[in-house]
């Protein structure tokens, strides 16, 4: 006989083992379940988590090799400990993956281990070896995240040809890297091997890297990145790998028809991301997938079938760890009869290299296309007081406002702590304020915040230090 919930969620990722947690919160019996043996999803174990434990790691030993002396530190025989740092990275896991099978037990949240299948729309199997569970539900929460995408024409092996998932599990530093895909994984991943001493190119279809961007800030990420000793080919595409023993070759042909020849160890494979819905017989649930394999759904995160919602990376939108956790919350709190609102305008993104790069809002080339008329505000750390007492003087803050209103449309940062002080910016534009609101307040002396200031009162000819 099957177990009987309030709400089944599947995949206990950001989004899913937040849904749970809300979920038991607002007082619903609710079921979790989740193939691995750990909780966190992609972005715990093989995502978010460990690429930022590396690059926070890796941007020490960068700045005291390449910026120590400048500062007045010697930095001569400085080294790393590679398998170190994959221990670390194990441990940051471990104990973040404790933390959130101890919030499941707190907030009473049942957890089944093993792959869920629909067996009806009101009923699932959960499968783990030759065990078995039958779970039935008023609700079901689809949360079950997504996979790397591989070359049409080469699947992953994790050895030479990797996913991110490989990439961050290496067992040692290669020579040479190349990344296919400038985008937010591929910058941050090749920033680690990078400074690690990697000869990293990047290899990118499109014009620009990351190129979500805003234009100017893409143009000035690239410039720094390749101060640091990054190659990049743009408008290029990967038209074949070969292997061998000692590595592959990667052939690249570019839009002005000349063709390159790249040898190199590895070869990070970073084109994007696809939901994972795999054998979930989501047809005995009454479900179909969209052509691009992702689940309809309305307004309310509701499928075609009214009690089976969806949210995360299984859904359309940014495959953000962020968003998907705001999507976990809000669709408990329909569940449990309330109204939530996610402005998805506002939702941060983050690059997590060094500098970072983090914005919320329009770009530019967005507000242009919306309709507005914009009205554009920057400020350089190289003029802030505390960029300089601390050397981290690259990058700058641009905000952008619309002309008749003021209200703010956009900001963007590209420099060091980026991503804490994005938060700001996503108040900004969620609550509507307008640029000379958010350039009166007072912000603290010596602040890298300070930038974001002096950038929303250039708007109106009134930046102090600039």
């Amino acid at each position: 006989m099957a177990e009987e919930f309030d709400v089944v969620v599947i995949g206990a990722g950001p989004a899913g083992y937040v849904a749970a947690i809300r979920c038991a919160q607002l007082g619903l019996k609710t079921a979790c379940v989740e193939k691995r043996m750990e909780l966190g999803g992609t972005c715990l174990n093989v995502g978010c988590i460990p690429s930022k434990t590396l690059l926070h790691t890796t941007e020490l030993l960068y700045a005291v090799k390449a910026e120590g002396a400048k500062l007045g530190l010697k930095s001569s025989g400085v080294s790393f400990d590679f398998p170190r740092m994959m221990e670390r990275k194990k441990e940051v896991i471990s104990s973040l993956n404790e933390g959130v099978k101890g919030l499941f037990k707190k907030n009473k949240v049942t957890l089944f281990t093993g792959s869920a299948s629909f067996t009806s729309p009101t009923a699932l199997t959960v499968s783990q070896g030759a065990t078995s569970a039958q779970l039935s539900a008023k609700h079901f929460i689809i949360a079950t995240g997504s996979e790397p995408v591989p070359l049409p024409f080469l699947p992953f092996d994790e050895r030479r040809i990797l996913s991110s998932t490989g990439a961050l599990s290496l067992d040692k530093v290669p020579e040479k890297m190349v990344v296919v895909g400038a985008g937010v994984i591929g910058v941050e991943l090749g920033s680690v091997y990078a400074r690690l001493g990697s000869d990293v190119t990047f290899v990118e279809f499109l014009d620009k890297i990351c190129p979500t961007l805003d234009s100017s800030i893409s143009k000035a990420f690239q410039e720094i990145l390749i101060k640091q000793g990054m190659k990049f080919h743009l408008s290029s595409k990967v038209t074949g790998i070969d292997l061998s023993d000692k590595g592959a070759l990667v052939k690249v042909s570019k839009t002005d028809g000349s063709i390159l020849n790249l040898p190199t160890d590895v070869v990070l494979v970073s084109i994007g991301r696809r939901p994972y819905t795999q054998n979930l017989s989501l047809d005995k649930a009454g479900l179909e997938l969209s052509p691009k394999g992702q689940i309809p759904i309305n307004g309310q995160f509701r499928t075609k079938v009214p009690h089976i919602y969806a949210i995360g990376d299984s859904v359309d939108g940014p495959m953000l760890a962020h968003k998907a956790s705001e999507e976990g919350v809000a669709v408990a709190e329909i569940i449990a009869g309330q109204s939530p609102h996610i402005d998805y305008v506002s939702i941060p993104s983050v690059v997590y290299t060094s500098p970072e790069v983090a914005a919320s809002g329009l770009t530019e080339e967005e507000a242009k296309e919306h309709g507005f008329t914009p009205k554009i505000g920057t400020y350089f750390f190289k003029s802030n007081s505390r960029g300089k007492c601390t050397g981290e003087e690259e990058g700058f803050v641009k905000i952008i406002a619309d002309e008749k209103t003021d209200k703010i449309l956009g900001i963007h940062i590209l420099g060091a702590h980026a991503s804490e002080m994005i938060a700001l910016g996503v108040l900004a534009v969620e609550k509507r304020m307008t640029s000379l609101e958010l350039g009166s307040i007072s912000y603290p002396h010596p602040t890298l915040s300070e930038a974001i200031k002096e950038a929303a009162l250039s708007i109106h000819k009134r930046a102090i230090h600039k």
